[in-house]
């Protein structure tokens, strides 16, 4: 090679490499908040739980039975019996609960899965006056049921879990006594 061909070769500069300026999920919109759909991402829960269930029960019955019989012998011997039975029964019972549950909380995006639904985990957990409160969510969640503004009902969550447990001086005034329980283990209340 010529020297100046050499020299030309040293001169012009390696072709340069550069990433995309533009990446779709790291920029934010103009007009709107950015809805979670990533592992890691996070969006607001809205728990409006209210359940109530109700189930009773009449039953009836009455039953009788009898028997009639008579021994006689001549004259002299005659012996007339009867047996009868009879019971009645009326029973009622009927059994009713209802709850309530409002809390609004955080929960992150743990994986995707292969149909696009965002599988959810959260915890939120609350001390006040040494109430120890903690609320869990788990679950899944279809991208098209988060709304503008990051958040989701729970009643929008498939295979949700909700957990709602406390510990405290509250908690346990609420607990039957110790001789409460006993009878109920034998059960005889």
């Amino acid at each position: 090679m010529s020297r100046l061909m050499l020299g030309l070769c040293l001169i012009l500069p390696a072709p340069a490499l550069a990433a995309d300026l533009y990446r779709p999920n790291s920029w934010s919109a103009l007009a709107s908040d950015r809805k979670a759909a990533a592992p890691g991402d996070i969006l607001t829960i809205l728990i409006y739980e209210n359940a109530s269930a109700a189930n009773s029960s009449n039953t009836k019955s009455a039953k009788k039975s009898s028997l009639d019989g008579q021994i006689s012998s001549g004259t002299s011997f005659a012996k007339n019996g009867s047996l009868s039975f009879a019971g009645a029964s009326d029973n009622q019972g009927s059994t009713g609960r209802s709850g309530q549950m409002v809390a609004q909380m955080s929960a992150v995006v743990e994986q995707v899965l292969a149909n696009g639904d965002l599988e959810i985990s959260g915890a939120e957990r609350l001390n006040i006056n040494r109430e120890r409160t903690v609320i869990r969510v788990r679950g899944r969640v279809r991208p098209t049921d988060i709304s503008a503004d990051n958040m989701v009902l729970s009643s929008r969550i498939a295979d949700a879990s909700i957990d709602y447990d406390g510990a405290g001086f509250v908690t346990r005034s609420g607990r039957p006594g110790l001789v409460t329980r006993i009878f109920n283990f034998l059960g005889l209340m």
